[in-house]
């Protein structure tokens, strides 16, 4: 008495080449892997083979064939070989250092109380897009410090080093004042003494500049001991007289005054009071100087063009660290976090510093997981793109071009020149595809 396929005397008899059995497995597996199958062919096959065909020609289509000559133009355009210069900047710096921040701060979270909010707030710029974050970094980049944050908190620091002065520029009003303000002041020509009243006169003063709590300037009287002044604005709707203090004519509040000896050091300084009074009490004998001083004129903190041609490349490699050291922050803690405590503490108890335990121990044992964090930024720095369609202006764009943004303007950006596009894109494919294969054999070396 037999079964189906099973004899009675030994093991199952095997299928016959071609019959159900092999049709049934076999069909199976197709039905199973024709999605699959379906979704590479029509999303990477046919659109990278007619990528690769389509840059054999030029812009006019397909009756218009070039050969090799859109590859090229890669390397004889300026404009391209900027992205490719660029591009290699952000191969040799970015994966490096996003590696190497993500590994202090993974480090830095074991040893610190608060590390929660501290990978939080490292983790957060991840929840954005690039785009997103390159808006908020092209903002913080404005040149401005009244505008961008960068610039803002840099001149609450120089400014408290070196205040600006209370007033920009200023001209005289009569040739009684001369020199250059903001090289060695506004002096006044006639030479003073002990009981003389000094009268400087300037105009040209940005109305803005002029404190509210400015008064009405009022011409001081003589100090029989000392030297005494007033500056002010010597100017009034309509005109007035120069060189003559007038009704509605403001004296400057805040500006420093010097008394200069006969060789033009500086012997004292006095401020101006709202009325733009000044005194030098008690003074020597002699004949001196009244001069305003240079630092009234001091031009405050002006910023740093981050967004300028010289700088724009830099700007948006911070951006772009800032959004991924969170990311290699976290991956690097989870391989830490799975380090043996025993061999650590063995480390330690055999003499080593910590830096020689950071050295030769945790970092080697952390190196699958650095080269999964520096393959990753590899991949990501060469396709890099939104981050830096947002931070950069649009004229300082072609310095800070990469690759596939070059791709983008190329084909779509107002060239229209598909031909060329396709050949960036098989560029930037043929850059890829090494680091994808030695991702692929680091996976199969570690199965």
């Amino acid at each position: 008495m037999t079964d189906a396929g099973i004899t009675a005397d030994g093991p199952p008899a095997p299928t016959a080449p071609g019959g159900p059995g092999v049709v049934q497995r076999y069909g199976m597996v197709a039905v199973f892997l024709a999605p699959a199958i379906v979704v590479l062919g029509v999303w990477i096959v046919y659109p990278t083979v007619y990528t690769i065909v389509r840059s054999l020609f030029g812009a006019s289509g397909w009756d218009d064939f070039v050969g090799v000559h859109n590859y090229r133009t890669l390397f004889s355009d300026s404009n391209l070989r900027t992205a490719i210069k660029n591009n290699a900047i952000w191969v040799a710096v970015i994966p490096a250092l996003v590696t190497s921040i993500g590994l202090v701060f993974a480090v830095l979270i074991e040893r610190i109380r608060w590390s929660v909010a501290f990978r939080l707030a490292v983790f957060m710029p991840m929840a954005i897009s690039l785009f997103a974050a390159g808006v908020i970094w092209r903002i913080q980049y404005q040149q401005d410090p009244s505008l961008g944050a960068i610039n803002a908190a840099v001149a609450s620091v120089k400014n408290a080093v070196s205040p600006p002065g209370v007033l920009s520029t200023a001209s005289p009003s009569t040739k009684a004042l001369s020199g250059s303000p903001q090289k060695d002041g506004l002096q006044l020509r006639s030479p003073v003494r002990k009981g003389s009243v000094a009268l400087l006169g300037v105009t040209a003063i940005n109305i803005t500049e002029i404190p509210k709590t400015s008064k009405q300037a009022v011409k001081p009287q003589p100090d029989p001991s000392g030297i005494t002044g007033v500056v002010w604005r010597d100017f009034k709707p309509g005109g007035g007289k120069p060189g003559v203090l007038e009704h509605g004519e403001a004296g400057l509040p805040g500006v420093t005054v010097e008394l200069r000896d006969s060789s033009g050091h500086s012997v004292a300084t006095a401020k101006t009071g709202d009325d733009g009074d000044f005194v030098f009490p008690s003074v020597a004998s002699g004949s001196y100087h009244v001069a305003i001083g240079a630092s009234t004129f001091a031009k405050p903190y002006g910023g740093v063009g981050w967004l300028t041609s010289k700088l724009i490349t830099p700007a948006i490699m911070i951006a772009y660290l800032w959004v991924w050291a969170g990311f290699a922050m976290v991956v690097i803690a989870a391989g830490l976090a799975a380090i043996p405590r025993d061999v650590l503490e063995a480390a330690r108890t055999d003499g080593g510093s910590e830096w020689q335990v950071f050295r030769r121990v945790t970092v080697p044992l952390l190196a699958p997981v650095l080269s999964v964090v520096f393959i990753t930024m590899i991949i990501n720095v060469l396709k890099v793109f939104d981050v830096v369609l947002a931070v950069a202006p649009e004229s300082v764009q072609p310095d800070a071009n990469v690759i596939a943004l070059a791709m983008w303007r190329t084909s779509f950006g107002g060239v229209n020149d598909f031909g060329l596009g396709s050949a960036i894109a098989v560029l930037l494919f043929v850059l890829v595809v090494p680091v994808l294969l030695l991702n692929v054999r680091r996976f199969r070396r570690e199965v």
